[in-house]
């Protein structure tokens, strides 16, 4: 199974009395979005399922890639690392599935798999692409790429 985690881009700052859910992404953002679903739109499978937090900076940052997703609350802000994990069967799944996130949650995912003690820090706009398998009847978490939006 292939994991896919991608943090929103660049949002609107959070603001008192401002509606989290609503923020949207900036206009560098926007390009962040765009860079990234260009490099991924290349090595995404056809049949990769894609879901997405509710959030509008989630949403926009989803529809830079132009395919097929679904939004579910399970990913909203302030989800659990198990949350994420039990939505998408790891590491028990068979098809690549793209997850767009929030943070701390994606670098919680990250540190639980990867066996490290604390959260990573997930740039804002970054993918981290991950892969179970069993070699020898153990389970294995190996990670295939890290990639920057500033990068591609």
């Amino acid at each position: 199974m292939d994991l896919i985690l991608w943090r929103h881009a660049e949002a609107q700052e959070w603001q008192e009395g401002c509606n989290d859910m609503e923020r949207s992404l900036t206009a560098r953002g926007e390009k962040q979005a765009a860079r990234m679903a260009v490099w991924l739109d290349r090595q995404l499978p056809e049949g990769a399922r894609i879901v997405a937090s509710p959030a509008r900076r989630t949403e926009q940052t989803v529809l830079a890639l132009g395919r097929k997703f679904k939004l579910r609350e399970e990913l909203g802000p302030g989800a659990g690392a198990q949350d994420l994990l039990t939505l998408v069967r790891w590491p028990e799944g068979k098809s690549t599935i793209l997850v767009v996130g929030h943070q701390p949650t994606l670098g919680a995912v990250i540190a639980q798999l990867l066996g490290l003690p604390e959260e990573f820090a997930v740039k804002k706009g970054a993918l981290w692409w991950l892969r179970s398998r069993e070699r020898m009847g153990e389970r294995q978490t190996m990670l295939l790429t890290v990639q920057s939006p500033e990068m591609l």
